[in-house]
């Protein structure tokens, strides 16, 4: 763990050196764009840094959330806020997880470490929804049973990214390309000789109809959808619907 500038953190990686580290800068533009609506386009400027620094193929880690940090579904879902002391916060009053949205949020961002380049890496509990303030409070025993829906459902979504990330080889070795960015919009593609996937976000509260232009004709070709979603492809076109707080992953 080290805080800092890109540089920084990359200065600690080489030959002889450590392998990687995690990626505190991005996860900050990531986290803080889901939870609160921050733009999209921050998040495409230190995914730009990241690959400038830390190479095209790498293993930094990309972190749902950590022992320094409150819990993601707590800001997503509004119990926390990034202006405050989380940590005062956890032991002056009862941290929850608050707006159900902030399930969906929080199954954006295991979209996200999914599907960039990087490994995934799950601070436990996250893969649920258990929510808290900063150290201690997001130290709580981990809940093995009873879990209600939402948390269900997110452990499934969770457990599905992480095997199509597994068993996918564009998402573990493809390069990247960033194929729209707007505020609340965000799709790239991650491609690996004839295999391809494109991750599409919607940090929205509304449905959006998305058209994302491919860079080639035959880039999209045989694709399918692993979350639901109807889209269809019109020439170097590709049209998405998504729902509020969704997202898609196609493969091929």
């Amino acid at each position: 763990e080290t805080y800092g500038t890109p540089e920084l953190i990359g200065s600690y990686i080489n030959n002889g050196m450590l392998d990687a580290q995690f990626d505190f800068n991005l996860y900050d533009a990531v986290s803080t764009s889901l939870a609160v609506g921050n733009s999209f386009k921050k998040v495409e400027q230190e995914l730009t840094k990241s690959l400038k620094n830390y190479g095209w193929h790498n293993l930094m880690g990309n972190i749902t959330g950590n022992q320094d940090r409150g819990r993601f579904i707590s800001y997503a879902g509004g119990t926390l806020r990034y202006d405050e002391n989380a940590k005062e916060a956890g032991w002056t009053r009862t941290i929850d997880v608050g707006n159900d949205n902030a399930y969906k949020k929080s199954a954006m961002l295991f979209a996200f470490i999914s599907t960039v380049h990087g490994i995934p890496v799950v601070y436990y509990g996250d893969e649920i929804g258990m929510p808290g303030g900063n150290d201690p409070d997001n130290r709580r025993m981990m809940q093995f049973e009873n879990l209600n829906d939402k948390q269900l459902e997110l452990k499934n979504i969770a457990a599905k990214l992480l095997n199509l990330r597994r068993s996918n080889m564009a998402l573990i070795y493809g390069d990247f390309r960033m194929l729209l960015v707007e505020d609340n919009v965000m799709a790239y593609q991650r491609t690996y000789f004839d295999k391809s996937a494109i991750a599409v976000i919607n940090n929205s509260d509304k449905e959006q109809k998305i058209t994302i232009v491919m860079p080639h004709n035959c880039s999209h070709k045989n694709i399918k959808q692993n979350f639901g979603n109807n889209f269809e492809i019109d020439c170097r076109k590709i049209i998405i619907s998504l729902k509020p707080y969704s997202f898609e992953v196609l493969t091929n």
